[in-house]
């Protein structure tokens, strides 16, 4: 993940998807190009064709703020995009160098682990930026239950794209894939030392065609809040909202809450699987406690939506 390379990418790309009669460029009959040229991008910005080639090649280390600035609004860049940029920057204006770090062997303090157990109303998990699941609740673990199924470090994006029962788990699997992927591109930028991260990505490069047309894509993103929608193979489909919070005792690592909206079949659901693990309870013993695997003889019922 060779910053320059991520700068040409991402460039490359928002240059692409932007159409020129969105920016008032007329265009004639023959017109092959995709989206936009680099000197209609420059004309744009208000800098030579060739300072914005170099740009777009990676040489990033002596751009002012104000061209960059320019160059987001040439692009139409949003405000995850315009960090996205900013944060490549600033890596190669160090060099880019590597002096990868891991948080793999990172461990919750005690007392974020009774916060984690406490939280009784839906799944909260904490993960790196490379997506692996590091601390959770009871309910977390019961709910991802096929993803602790995969070996290794149980990570979201892997799960994703390289377990067959993913597809089913995450209603629209598109959209849960393009995040996944906008996360990671994102991270990339933010910790380009991550050895987890440059792991995760070697990995879904190679075993994966469907995320490295989406890698190659570069879109970024800020992952927040929002609302996602389940097909757990106990209880069935749960529609719920989530919040992912930074930690501030652990920078690079995001808490992340699940929870359904009260009164709604889904909470009903939600409270079904809490009831069937046992999660349900706070843990009294301030360790998070497995949920038992008797969990998966509970079938669905007929009708497909669960208990």
């Amino acid at each position: 993940m060779d910053a320059r390379t991520q700068v040409r990418e991402f460039l490359v790309a928002r240059r692409e998807r932007i159409g020129p009669q969105e920016v008032g460029i007329a265009v004639g009959p023959g017109r092959k190009v995709r989206g936009l040229r680099r000197s209609e991008v420059a004309a744009l910005a208000g800098v030579s064709v060739e300072y914005y080639t170099r740009i777009e090649r990676g040489a990033l280390a002596r751009v002012s703020p104000q061209v960059l600035d320019a160059i987001a609004r040439a692009l139409r860049l949003d405000e995850a995009e315009r960090a996205h940029l900013s944060n490549l920057a600033e890596i190669v204006a160090h060099g880019g160098t590597d002096r990868r770090t891991s948080t793999r062997s990172w461990h919750p303090h005690p007392s974020l682990q009774w916060v984690l157990d406490a939280f009784t109303a839906g799944p909260a998990f904490v993960r790196n930026g490379a997506m692996d699941v590091l601390a959770e609740n009871a309910l977390a673990h019961a709910f991802h239950q096929d993803l602790h199924d995969m070996p290794g470090t149980p990570n979201l994006a892997r799960f994703t794209f390289l377990s067959d029962r993913a597809r089913t788990f995450c209603v629209d699997w598109d959209v849960f894939a393009d995040i996944a992927v906008a996360i990671l591109r994102t991270e990339a930028a933010r910790d380009p030392h991550s050895a987890d991260l440059h792991e995760t990505v070697e990995e879904l490069l190679s075993h994966s065609a469907e995320f490295e047309t989406r890698w190659r894509a570069g879109e970024v993103r800020r992952h927040g809040t929002g609302t996602k929608t389940f097909r757990h193979p106990v209880v069935g489909e749960l529609a719920v909202a989530y919040e992912a919070l930074a930690l501030e005792s652990a920078p690079g690592l995001t808490l992340t809450l699940y929870t359904a909206e009260p009164g709604t079949v889904s909470a009903r659901r939600m409270a079904r699987l809490a009831e069937l693990t046992g999660a349900d309870r706070p843990s009294t013993s301030g360790v998070s406690e497995t949920p038992s695997t008797a969990m998966r003889s509970v079938a669905v019922s007929p009708d497909g939506r669960g208990p």
